[in-house]
């Protein structure tokens, strides 16, 4: 019996040991920060690397000169975001949680704000429709099954399609944007989630 015992329990640790480390096969998840609300899907497309595609409703803190009698402005936001988790090998060696894609990353943020409606901005302003790319360092950890908080910063570049009757212009036609305006961005995040 002790034999059999034995047997089993060496079975279980050579199991867990050959386990690889890796990030989820699709996670939901609902996120808040001082910045907005989000919804997002990480599909894995690989041991270490996850997709995250995202629709949100954010401030846009690098709104830049041509929203400067704005204020605090809401906008929607459309992200795609490769994700490469550097670190889940090490994390679980250590023991350490690695649920819900717990674990330090690298990315590259794409983000692109519509110019379909902003919230609190002037009717007299012209929403005018940005496309932004962020090499960015993040974390993100789980707190029990279904919390997770991440973290990330980076600098980015923008380019900002300035409609011609925006702040900038007194063109005739509304439907064409007039020129682009571009500019870098320093993107900063800390959010809380809750993983369906």
């Amino acid at each position: 019996m002790k034999k059999l015992i034995l047997f089993i329990i060496l079975g279980v640790t050579i199991n867990a040991a050959a386990q690889e480390a890796s990030v989820e096969k699709s996670i939901f998840s609902a996120q808040t920060g001082f910045a907005g609300l989000w919804l997002n899907n990480e599909l894995k497309l690989s041991k270490s690397i996850a997709l995250r595609s995202e629709v949100g409703i954010e401030y846009d803190f690098a709104v830049g000169d041509h929203y400067d009698e704005a204020g605090f402005i809401l906008q929607p936001v459309l992200t795609a975001e490769p994700k490469f988790y550097f670190n889940l090998k090490k994390r679980n060696a250590r023991g350490k949680n690695i649920s819900n894609n717990s674990g330090n990353y690298i990315s590259l943020k794409t983000s692109y704000h519509p110019d379909w409606f902003v919230i609190n901005l002037d009717d007299n302003i012209t929403k005018n429709a940005d496309l932004s790319i962020t090499p960015t360092w993040g974390m993100k950890r789980a707190i029990g099954d279904h919390f997770t908080y991440e973290a990330g910063a980076g600098i980015g570049y923008r380019m900002v399609f300035i409609k011609a009757n925006s702040n900038f212009g007194n063109a005739q036609s509304v439907d064409d944007f007039d020129y682009t305006k571009e500019q870098f961005l320093l993107y900063l995040h800390l959010r809380i989630g809750y993983t369906f």
